[in-house]
C-alpha cells in the first residue's frame, strides 16, 4: 500500500485496501484478547496469593465476558473450506407462483441485504430483472466482506414462503418459490479456459428500476456458454467492456465450480447439500399462515420470530447449518 502507485487502478487499490483493514481488526480482536485474558489470570493469582476475595465476583463476571467472546471467534473454525474468505456471487430467481414468487424473491434480496449491511460487508447490484407487477423475476449481486461465502453459502437452494397472499383479491394462502444460487468470487482461474466458439455474446440496452432507459448505448451483455447452456448478465456497470469482463469473470466461477464439483466424491463440494436445487427440494420454509414459522429442513432448526429473520436476522440458521456440516 506504500507503494507509489498503488491508487492507480482505484477498484484494485480500494479492495487491497478493504482487505487489509478486514485483517488488521482481525489480528487486533486476538490480540486484545489474549491481553485482556492474560491480565485477568495475573488478577486472580495475585487475589488468590494475598487472600484477597473482595474481587472475585468481578474477576468471575469478566471471565464469562472473555469466554464469550472467544466463542463467537471460535465460530470461524467453521469456516476453513477453501474458498469460505472469498467474497460472494449471489443470484436469485423468482420460481412457481407468479407475482407472489416474483414478490418473495424481492423479499429475499431485502433480507440479504439487511443482513450483509449488519456485517459491513459491501453488495455491488449486478443484473437485475424486475417484474411488471411486483417484485423482481431475477438478481445477481456480488458481496464484498471477508467470509463472505464462507457464512452465505448455506443459502443456496429453494426457499418456500407459505402467506395470504397480497395479490388475491380472495384473500387465498399462496405457496411460493425462489431459487438461490451461491457461488465464490474467483479472481483468477488457471484451469477454466473458455473458447470463443463456446460462447454466444448478446448486447442490449441497460435498464434501470422499472425498466426505463438509463443511457442510450447497448452497454448491457449477455454471454451464453453453449455446451453448458449457463447464461450470465451483467448492465450495471459503466461500460460495454465493464460488463464483459464482469459477466466473464461470473461465467468462470460458474464453470469453475463444476470443475470442483467433478472432482470431489461428494456433491456438495460448493453448492451446499441441494447441489441441484429443484423446486420439491426447498431448503427453508418460511410461513406467514396460518402460524409463524421459518424452518430449516437440512439442520430442522426452526424458529418463530418471521419478520426478524425476513429483517436479515439468519445468523443462527447459517451457523446450525456449518456446525451440521
Amino acid at each position: 500500500m506504500q507503494e507509489p502507485d498503488f491508487w492507480n487502478v482505484k477498484d484494485e487499490a480500494e479492495e487491497k485496501s478493504r482487505k487489509f483493514e478486514e485483517l488488521t481488526k482481525e489480528m487486533e480482536t486476538w490480540e486484545r484478547l489474549q491481553k485482556e485474558n492474560k491480565e485477568l489470570l495475573e488478577l486472580a493469582l495475585e487475589s488468590e496469593k494475598e487472600k484477597d476475595h473482595s474481587i472475585k465476583k468481578e474477576i468471575e463476571k469478566k471471565f464469562i465476558l472473555l469466554k464469550q467472546e472467544f466463542e463467537k471467534l471460535e465460530f470461524f473454525i467453521l469456516l476453513s473450506e477453501k474458498y469460505d474468505k472469498n467474497n460472494a456471487i449471489i443470484a436469485i430467481h423468482a420460481g412457481t407462483g407468479g407475482v407472489d414468487a416474483q414478490d418473495w424473491a424481492a423479499m429475499l434480496l431485502r433480507m440479504y441485504l439487511r443482513f450483509c449491511e449488519k456485517r459491513g460487508w459491501l453488495v455491488r447490484i449486478i443484473h437485475e430483472s424486475v417484474g411488471s407487477e411486483a417484485g423482481i423475476k431475477s438478481v445477481t449481486f456480488e458481496v464484498k466482506g471477508n467470509y463472505a461465502f464462507g457464512f452465505l453459502k448455506s443459502e443456496n437452494g429453494v426457499h418456500r414462503l407459505v402467506r395470504i397472499s397480497p395479490f388475491d383479491a380472495e384473500k387465498m394462502r399462496h405457496t411460493s418459490f425462489a431459487l438461490v444460487e451461491v457461488i465464490p468470487e474467483l479472481e483468477e482461474i488457471d484451469e477454466v479456459e473458455i473458447n470463443d466458439k463456446d460462447i454466444r455474446i448478446d448486447t442490449f440496452l441497460s435498464s434501470g428500476h422499472g425498466g426505463q432507459s438509463v443511457n442510450t448505448t447497448y452497454s448491457a451483455v449477455r454471454i451464453t456458454h453453449l455446451p453448458t447452456k449457463i447464461t450470465v448478465t451483467c448492465q450495471n456497470e459503466r461500460s460495454q467492456k465493464q460488463n464483459k469482463e464482469t459477466a466473464m469473470k461470473i461465467l468462470k466461477s460458474k464453470l469453475h465450480q463444476i470443475i470442483e464439483d467433478e472432482k470431489q466424491e461428494e456433491k456438495q463440494k460448493l453448492r451446499g447439500e441441494y447441489h441441484e436445487a429443484a423446486w420439491g427440494n426447498q431448503i427453508r420454509s418460511y410461513v406467514l399462515q396460518p402460524y409463524k414459522m421459518v424452518k430449516d429442513h437440512r439442520t430442522k432448526h426452526e424458529e418463530q420470530d418471521v419478520n426478524k429473520i425476513l429483517d436479515g436476522e439468519i445468523d443462527n440458521f447459517i451457523e446450525k447449518f456449518l456446525r451440521k456440516k
